[in-house]
């Protein structure tokens, strides 16, 4: 499987998304510039982060201060669980575009599935999408019985699905609805902070390959087909998060992976979860 950090999944309208982006969660804005050049410089250029995050506007910063154009960048944001509905969603777009400082975006997510507001939410993704504000839309954390409420009242379907994914939480069953109806699956989280790297699986296939706990973690992704958003701020980390291109897994390798399946989360279940806590 010859794949490289230039190649790109096709989404179901056409729009080519990056195989691996960069995630800004939780990256202080004091951080966000010489965190955002050490990705570029890297070889990054699909950056995600979510107005939950509340940095935005560092991002948008950071980039305006590169040299690299709009044209070869990927930006993705999402709409907060507040900003649900069909008016509000509008105007949260508005406020993001206005933070990144940018006069369109790639990818336009509802963040969480919120019971009687995410239809709604749909269509005002939808109107951006078609006044050409957007150039992809799609969901986070989204199931399927949530995709298949949207596919109820959509005219255009979701391009990708954003999921927390790795090794502990394969998510099977959701690929396979993703696949099944063209949506392409992206991970969050797909290093779960680390917390299993010391699997006797994973540390026999660092020495194997001479890679890093991540750098295997995140060639499975890639080979299971899903695009992934590592993040981290350290400027060694970011690199080597990078450089997955110069090895693959063997079928037999990724069926070990896939044997740490414990549908463990790091993050709340979309089918079971408060924000009211």
């Amino acid at each position: 499987m010859k794949i490289s950090k230039q190649d790109t999944y096709t989404l179901n309208n056409g729009v080519k998304m990056p195989v691996i982006g960069f995630g800004v969660y939780k990256i202080p804005e004091e951080q966000m510039k010489e965190t955002i050049d050490a990705a570029l410089d890297s070889g990054y250029r699909h950056f995600d982060t979510a107005a939950f995050y509340d940095n935005e506007k560092a991002l948008g910063d950071a980039l305006k201060e590169t040299n690299v154009s709009r044209e070869e960048l990927f930006i993705t944001t999402k709409v907060w669980n507040d900003d649900l509905g069909y008016e509000e969603t509008l105007r949260a777009f508005e406020t993001s575009l206005e933070k990144l400082q940018m006069d369109y975006l790639d990818l336009y997510l509802i963040h969480w599935p919120i019971e009687g507001k995410y239809t709604d939410a749909w269509r005002a993704l939808e109107k951006l999408y078609e006044d050409g504000k957007v150039r992809a839309i799609g969901v986070s954390n989204f199931h399927s019985q949530h995709l298949e409420e949207v596919f109820r009242i959509a005219t255009v379907k979701p391009m990708v699905d954003q999921l927390e994914y790795h090794p502990q939480l394969a998510q099977k069953e959701m690929k396979i609805f993703c696949d099944e109806h063209d949506i392409q699956m992206e991970a969050w989280a797909p290093l779960k902070r680390g917390v299993f790297f010391d699997e006797p699986v994973i540390q026999e296939l660092v020495k194997k390959y001479g890679k890093t706990p991540a750098q295997i973690v995140l060639r499975w992704d890639l080979q299971t087909g899903v695009s992934t958003i590592p993040k981290s701020v350290t400027p060694e980390r970011i690199q080597q998060n990078i450089d997955i291109f110069d090895f693959e897994l063997t079928a037999e390798d990724m069926n070990q992976l896939d044997t740490l399946d414990t549908n463990n989360r790091l993050g709340k279940d979309p089918d079971d979860f408060s924000f009211d806590d």
